[in-house]
């Protein structure tokens, strides 16, 4: 190894930033194949390293976020739910939302892609670089319990704050007790203005009455939720059920 090369490997590790010791050489070369300035050079060997990080990085905070599995928008099948557009989608993946402390708010019947377009709003997040929390609306309540019960309540709601993307599915498919909805509330208050969710639900907010048991404690949680949101309402029939169906309809015919 010559001695410039080892320099390079030394640095690189002092650095740690092992993409720039793997791609300094090849990329060297291609900048006297293509007459490159030195800052030409220079910018590529950085963004080489940035590259690699992003992934690390990006990989990292998917896994964090305890996805359940990992879905983007690429996966999704527009052209069986045709009540959200890819156009509206493509604009949230920009994620401009989270700049702007925004939320986003999907409802529908089971089985639209609720979920799905959570998930994937969620993914790109992480792969930007956001740090981002998923979990369902009954596992966020168990976790406020706890937090109430050990007198760590503030700081949970706080340490939360400080996540830029909370993701709150299955609202509505259990009803809530009142002390369960008095923390649902709080998780809604705390991060209002301040930094983002999305929530996904079976019910319109008209029917959230049923789930949270008190009419007035719903029109000021609604309130909050959807002052800044964009709401999308999915509709139409289970994706889940799509294959089933054919396969019941073709069992049946001739019978």
């Amino acid at each position: 190894m010559s001695g410039t090369k080892s320099e390079i490997a030394f640095l690189a590790r002092a650095l740690k930033a092992p993409r720039i010791a793997a791609r300094a050489e090849p990329l060297a070369k291609r900048a006297v194949e293509e007459s490159w300035d030195h800052e030409t050079y220079l910018a590529a060997v950085l963004a080489e390293e940035v590259s690699a990080r992003d992934t690390h990085g990006g990989q990292h905070r998917v896994k964090a976020a305890r996805f359940p599995q990992t879905k983007t928008l690429d996966d999704f099948d527009f052209s069986f739910q045709r009540s959200v557009k890819k156009a509206t989608m493509a604009h949230l993946a920009q994620l401009d939302f989270l700049a702007e402390a925004k939320n986003v708010i999907f409802l529908g019947p089971p089985g639209t892609g609720k979920t799905h377009l959570s998930i994937a709003l969620g993914v790109q997040a992480a792969r930007r670089g956001y740090r981002v929390a998923f979990a369902s609306a009954q596992d966020w309540v168990g976790r406020l319990a706890a937090a109430k019960k050990a007198g760590k309540l503030e700081e949970e709601l706080e340490r939360l704050r400080r996540v830029p993307l909370v993701i709150v599915d299955e609202v509505g498919y259990i009803p809530f007790d009142p002390d369960a909805a008095a923390l649902f509330f709080a998780l809604i208050a705390s991060r209002y203005e301040r930094a983002s969710l999305i929530v996904s639900s079976n019910k319109t907010f008209s029917s959230w009455a049923e789930i949270f048991g008190d009419a007035v404690a719903v029109a000021a949680l609604v309130d909050r939720l959807v002052h800044h949101a964009e709401v999308i309402v999915l509709q139409g029939d289970s994706y889940r059920l799509k294959d089933r169906t054919k396969e019941v309809m073709s069992t049946t015919e001739g019978v």
